[in-house]
């Protein structure tokens, strides 16, 4: 096995987005200027931050208490190395480090998203860190602020705000994802608001790409080059119940020159999704957008927006793929009734809650790892799955309608743990080469375990065979016993 390496121009980007909550803050931060790059520079393929040629993980843990503020919130940088994540250390990065910007307070929830991208141009990955809870002076309570953390040769350096929310409860920073999106060679920024998405381009003025009613929810980002133009394009995924009324969308936004901004090229509606992922799912060199958990919200389903019907219980995966003719012609959709696909669906599975995408057999074609966190495990409610969608020539599902999956849960054999109510195994998912042997491993989070404790799972070349667990307590965090929800918010690579 090995991971694919893409050529040529195309841009291929993914992130995570990362929903929260946003509680009171009670203080207030003053916004360092925004530093962008004086040089082009292509994005970071993988998530190394201090330069060793070792993929790294990145995990928010925006419900912690820092310095005694409840949920004040940090980030665990967990170190790859030869021996993969967990024997190389890690390293908490909060508001009380030296460097960056602001100091923790009730309700910051820093690290609430956190996303991967070369701001400052050097080639080396930099860590973009939400923290959607954040006062802002001149602009007010739970305004937001995004935070960008340099990644430099032998560790982390210092960080800077890319952006901080206008208004009161604007919550900047509750969803990321950064690629080139305006075509220039540089990475831009797509943060996730309340009710809102905004580009903050380098070196460009910030924009609201779009507002609208999103049900207090994060707006779900990715990015993929939907339009084959070699510039990266951008997904936003929301929906909202009843206010006023229901609605949900799966838009497509592209650089317009002309305009000088991102124009909307595509939309899906009366789809709900929890999480979006791009990838080249039949290979073909046009990427396709996968919807996970999508369901249809609407009081009705004309075009069936998720596939039939029956696909959508207990969670559905929806993939629009790439052609040459445009995008989002050719459909496919499957679940956990799909032949070929682990488990049964149910109602409450949430099957496709959590998106990764790798090239587990290196057969050229992307594959998907998909968590269903509220996957009932023998008895135990909740207890939570994940599973590999391997691909075909013709995309995740084969010309009769079936599909081929390796599954994961921590009653799998070699997998450590045991399968308990409630500990959400799947709530997230990352990949990467993490130990650079040329396999794509595969990090499951279960937000859930030990009474919310949390923990992640690792799958070196996204096996079971050799998994183990990371806790707080393994890794020596503060206060493993509290319920840090550790794994509920992973970066991608």
């Amino acid at each position: 096995m090995r991971i694919r390496t893409r050529t040529g121009t195309r841009t291929h980007t993914r992130a995570l987005a990362a929903a929260t909550v946003v509680a009171a803050a009670t203080a207030a931060l003053t916004l360092a200027p925004t530093t962008f790059a004086s040089a082009a520079a292509p994005a970071p393929t993988s998530s190394d931050f201090n330069a060793d040629g070792y993929t790294d993980l990145a995990v928010g843990v925006p419900d912690a208490t820092v310095d005694g503020r409840t949920k004040a919130g940090y980030v665990n940088v967990v170190w790859g190395g030869p021996d993969g994540l967990g024997s190389h250390g890690n390293t908490r990065v909060s508001q009380a480090r030296t460097g960056v910007p602001g100091v923790p307070e009730s309700g910051d929830r820093f690290g609430a998203a956190v996303a991967v991208a070369d701001a400052d141009g050097d080639g080396v990955a930099d860590l973009v860190i939400g923290a959607p809870g954040e006062d802002v002076t001149g602009s007010g309570t739970n305004a937001g602020t995004v935070a960008v953390l340099r990644g430099v040769k032998g560790g982390l350096g210092t960080a800077t705000t890319a952006a901080g929310g206008p208004s009161a409860s604007a919550a900047y920073g509750k969803s990321l994802a950064a690629a080139d999106l305006t075509g220039d060679g540089r990475t831009d920024l797509a943060i996730g608001a309340t009710d809102k998405v905004v580009l903050a381009p380098k070196g460009g003025t910030r924009s609201t790409v779009f507002t609208g009613p999103m049900g207090g929810r994060a707006p779900v980002l990715t990015t993929g080059d939907f339009t084959n133009d070699g510039t990266a394009d951008l997904a936003v995924g929301y929906w909202t119940m009843n206010q006023p009324f229901t609605q949900s969308h799966v838009r497509l936004w592209s650089w317009d020159p002309a305009e000088s901004g991102l124009a909307n090229i595509w939309n899906t509606d009366n789809a709900g999704v929890s999480a979006l992922a791009s990838g080249d799912f039949d290979g073909d060199g046009y990427d396709d957008l996968a919807l996970g958990e999508c369901r249809e919200i609407a009081d009705e389903n004309i075009d069936d927006p998720c596939g039939p019907q029956e696909y959508a219980k207990g969670g559905g995966i929806h993939v629009h793929y790439g052609a040459a003719s445009g995008f989002g012609a050719r459909r496919q959709t499957l679940n956990q009734d799909t032949v070929g696909v682990y488990g049964r669906a149910e109602d409450g599975d949430r099957f496709g809650a959590s998106l990764a995408v790798l090239d587990w057999n290196g057969d050229g074609r992307d594959d998907l790892i998909a968590g269903a966190p509220g996957e009932a495990i023998g008895d135990r409610a909740g207890a939570g799955a994940a599973t590999l969608l391997l691909s075909h020539a013709g995309g995740l599902v084969d010309p009769f309608g079936e599909a081929t999956s390796v599954a994961y849960n921590q009653g799998t054999p070699k997998i450590p743990g045991l399968a308990e109510a409630g500990d959400a195994f799947g709530a997230a998912v990352a990949t990467g080469d993490y130990d650079h042997n040329g396999e794509p491993d595969t990090v499951i989070g279960a937000p859930g375990e030990n009474a919310k404790s949390g923990g992640i799972w690792v799958l070196p070349g996204t096996s079971a065979e050799g998994s183990y667990a990371l806790t707080p307590t393994r890794l020596g965090l503060p206060s493993p016993s509290t319920a840090l929800s550790y794994g509920q918010t992973l970066n991608s690579h």
